[in-house]
């Protein structure tokens, strides 16, 4: 399962200082601006390092004085410090869209400064890694502040050192990407599957409930995200979520992986829009599709017991029958306690999850923030 996404005890043997750190980082970036004994006191810590660490935090350009806050007491009132958002850039991209590769520098609270993209054209392979290059040299001269480090959702299975196992769909294998990025532009680089950036997305600013949470992700591919407890679920050799390769049709088309009939040649966005432009019924497609994948997904929820379920692309696709048709088609598969409280949505953060998802990769790579 991983470690937890968010910090909560004041104790961890192996870096006490650095956990402590992301303690008080985390404590700011979820409650906002706080005197330093408010912090103390909700971190555990003692008053003198809760001092002397947001001495050092400020040092660095991560925490800055407010100021005493309105409708102070008599008295020496208390200095209120917080995240300083835009003293530090991230450079996030996202290899999910089947037409462009696109990429944004984003603050420290998850907010878009500036984007860029660039198209994809039919590249593949080491023409695919350049275009991610050049799009990430284009970001980063779009800032004048640091950069703490740089985020990619990619497609396909990717490993814990950033490596793209496989993507079919870009035909990479054993790709390193994470340090071809690294040794380019001398900076941190995390690399994870889109689907598992978009769930962090997701989890970190969007409207996420505390149970189970699992985000589809539809672009060029299909693939799911899942986070349970509080965890970011990696699975066996990090294939947690590959759904979109599951076979739902056997009699189905070809898919990019060379089965038959995958959850990905009826969902993926170029296959699902190819079919709404030959069929005369668009809400029949639609409609169809959304059960196949509430039958895909049912045995899944009825497992895991999910709370929310969030579809992830273009939403003109997904927010609406296919969507309905989704929610209606597991309820019908699994047990009223397993889907009672499940909520079926499209996402709060739109075509943008997987970019502040890659935000929050570098977040919780450099700051343990999430």
């Amino acid at each position: 399962m991983g470690r937890p996404l968010r910090p909560r005890g004041k104790l961890l043997q192996e870096d006490t200082r650095r956990h402590h750190r992301s303690l008080l980082l985390q404590q700011l970036f979820r409650e906002g601006p706080a005197s330093r004994a408010d912090l103390a006191r909700s971190t555990g810590l003692t008053r003198v390092t809760t001092s002397d660490l947001i001495g050092e935090l400020m040092a660095d350009g991560l925490v800055e004085e407010l100021g005493a806050p309105a409708g102070s007491r008599v008295g020496k009132p208390p200095m209120l410090v917080g995240l300083a958002a835009d003293s530090t850039h991230i450079v996030g991209i996202d290899l999910s869209n089947d037409d462009r590769m696109t990429g944004a520098v984003i603050n420290l609270l998850g907010q878009v400064q500036a984007r860029a993209e660039v198209t994809i054209d039919g590249a593949s392979g080491q023409a695919a890694v350049d275009k991610v290059h050049r799009l990430a040299a284009d970001l980063i001269a779009l800032t004048d502040r640091p950069v703490l480090g740089i985020g990619v959702g990619s497609p396909g299975v990717v490993d814990a050192t950033g490596t793209v196992i496989d993507a079919p769909n870009l035909v990479w294998a054993d790709t390193p990407l994470s340090a071809s990025l690294a040794r380019a532009f001398d900076l941190p680089v995390f690399v994870a599957n889109d689907a598992n950036t978009a769930v962090l997305g997701e989890h970190t600013f969007g409207e996420t409930g505390t149970g189970g949470l699992m985000v589809l992700r539809v672009g060029t591919g299909v693939g799911a995200g899942l986070v349970l407890e509080g965890s970011l679920l990696h699975g066996h050799r990090g294939a947690a979520g590959e759904i979109g390769h599951v076979v739902v049709d056997p009699d189905g088309e070809l898919c990019a992986c060379s089965r038959t009939g995958c959850l990905e040649t009826i969902l993926a966005v170029p296959r699902l829009r190819r079919r709404l432009a030959e069929s005369e019924d668009a809400e029949e497609v639609l409609t169809r599709v959304g059960e196949q994948l509430g039958a895909a997904l049912a045995p899944v929820v009825g497992t895991l017991n999910l709370q929310e379920l969030v579809l992830s692309g273009p939403q003109e696709l997904l927010d609406g029958s296919l969507r309905e048709a989704v929610d209606r088609s597991i309820r019908s598969r699994t047990m009223p306690v397993s889907s009672e409280g499940l909520v079926v949505r499209a996402s709060t953060l739109g075509e943008d999850v997987v970019l502040v998802g890659a935000a929050v990769l570098v977040l919780s790579g450099q700051l343990g923030v999430s």
